[in-house]
């Protein structure tokens, strides 16, 4: 009831422990405080905030014109919803190194686990939009440094993101990925992989966690969990999942009104009142607060 029922540096903590016993997390990306919910009943290891999913329920394209406030304050109502981890997309830290140092701030004031913060200029482009442009790998260092400095909870976690592998190369982007963590970073997160070769490369070449974006309709391929265990990697997302199939059903139950003048031929595929209520709660607060018994008298069907 009321969500989260641990601290924010229990979750930290956990988080870190998990990273660190071997096997693959998987972290879908939720859309919402409700998709979160959905996430943890499942029994999944995390959520995900993605920077494209937060714009574009803005109505904006993923081309860096969300904020840091706009992004801790939705982020916040996630991860305050389960007793899960939650890792959040940073963009670029919007601004220079303060900016940053004050953004890692604001995350954790929100409860959330940690962050990864990207190596592309700003204003800054999906990961698998072609024109992507990079800072200098001393200035993406000095990106890591004011984030490591801002840090008030070391158990926060700071991913660091390469968007190299499909601008420089996979080369460029591993000794990248190597300059990122000696400047702090705790887990590298290697966009745009075209393969499985490339994945064994960055797990060769490093020795920290390695995140892998699992997005639909990108660049990489979509690996399997048991693969990208077998591979190494620690921790997998799947950013815009759950968005996509809310979208395309609600696209077709829209369609389905304006065709027939009813939602009668798409109630079977809705989620019922009765589930709905189940995923909140309902009970436990309506026994917490006898008051509320009386919403449970109606037919929840």
């Amino acid at each position: 009831m009321l969500g989260s029922s641990s601290t924010a540096h229990q979750r930290r903590v956990a988080f870190r422990e998990a990273l660190a016993d071997g096997r693959l997390l998987q972290f879908p990306g939720a859309f919402n405080a409700l998709s979160a919910m959905l996430i943890a009943e499942q029994g999944f290891d995390g959520v995900y905030v993605s920077g494209a999913v937060l714009s574009a329920e803005l109505g904006l394209p993923d081309v860096g014109l969300t904020t840091a406030t706009e992004v801790a304050a939705r982020a916040a109502t996630i991860t305050r919803s389960t007793d899960l981890p939650t890792l959040v997309d940073a963009d670029t830290g919007w601004g220079g190194p303060a900016n940053v140092a004050r953004t890692i701030r604001a995350f954790e004031d929100a409860g959330i686990s940690g962050c990864h913060l990207e190596d592309q200029v700003e204003p800054k482009r999906c990961g698998h939009l072609e024109g992507k442009e990079l800072v200098s790998t001393s200035d993406m260092c000095t990106r890591i440094r004011a984030a490591v400095r801002g840090r008030r909870d070391d158990a926060f976690v700071l991913c660091a993101r390469t968007d190299a592998r499909a601008v420089e190369g996979l080369d460029a982007a591993i000794d990248r990925a190597r300059a990122y963590v000696d400047s702090g970073a705790d887990m590298v997160f290697a966009e745009a992989l075209t393969d499985e070769r490339e994945y064994a490369a960055f797990r060769h070449a490093l020795d920290v966690p390695l995140l892998a974006n699992m997005t639909e309709f990108g660049k990489s391929p979509m690996l399997s969990a048991q693969t990208l265990e077998k591979l190494g990697i620690n921790i997998v997302i799947y950013p815009v999942t759950l968005l996509r199939l809310a979208m395309g059903a609600a696209e077709t139950g829209l369609a389905e009104i304006r065709r027939s003048g009813s939602q009668q031929g798409v109630v079977e595929r809705m989620q019922t009142r009765s589930r709905l209520y189940e995923l909140l709660g309902y009970d436990e607060y309506a026994a917490f607060d006898a008051r509320l018994a009386g919403y449970l008298e109606e037919d929840p069907s």
